[in-house]
Formats: C-alpha cells, structure tokens, sequence
C-alpha cells in the first residue's frame, strides 16, 4: 500500500502558523491534483485547499486569505502554510493526491488551536 507521507501538524496559539507538508512517494507520477482536507470533531471532513498540475487553486472560504498552498513538483510534495489560525482550524487533516484514476491519502495529521 503506498502512502503519503505528512508532515507539520502540532499544537499553536490563536493567531500563530504552522506549515504542513505531504510528500508522495516517487512511485506515484502523473499527479493532477493535490490537496489538503480537514474533519473536526463531529464535523464533516471538508477541502481546505487544492492545487491543479497548472498551479491553479481553490481554498474553503473559511481560510482564504490566512492559508496558502504550493507544491514543489521536483519534490512531489505539496505544502499548506496555515498563519492566523483559529480555533475552529483544529481538526486532523489529511493530504491527498489524484492521479489519473488513482487516488491516495495520507494518514492525516493533527492541527490543534487554542484560544
């Protein structure tokens, strides 16, 4: 099973940053998309931010202007810097990467805001 590899999450204060990152393997080529959702505590696991192979992006309405995404395509990783978080942000999220008819997650990774 091929996985990706996350990393960045941890706990911060309202209004810090944090910068979380998502390698893919090498093994996993032809990326299309790669993207960030989140699921808080009795909440529905949502998108927070997508990147097409065209640099173009979609972010929640929730965070646009206080998340950014990226990717380095050498790398075949994609990053989301978080700043001015909320404690609504808290929740576990997850990267994921679609290639054409395929699709992978990551374990997912804690982001914890406190007020």
């Amino acid at each position: 099973q091929v996985q990706l590899v996350e990393s960045g999450g941890g706990l911060v204060q309202a209004g810090g940053s944090l910068r979380l990152s998502c390698e893919a393997p090498g093994i996993i080529f032809r990326i299309n998309v790669m993207g960030w959702y989140r699921q808080a505590p009795g909440k529905q696991r949502e998108l927070v931010a997508r990147i097409t192979s065209s640099s173009s992006t979609n972010y929640a309405d929730s965070v646009k202007g206080r998340f950014t995404i990226s990717r380095d395509n050498a790398q075949n990783t994609v990053y989301l810097q978080m700043n001015s978080l909320k404690p609504e942000d808290t929740g576990v999220y997850y990267c994921n990467v679609v290639t054409w008819g395929y699709e992978y997650w990551g374990q997912g990774t804690q982001v914890t805001v406190s007020s």
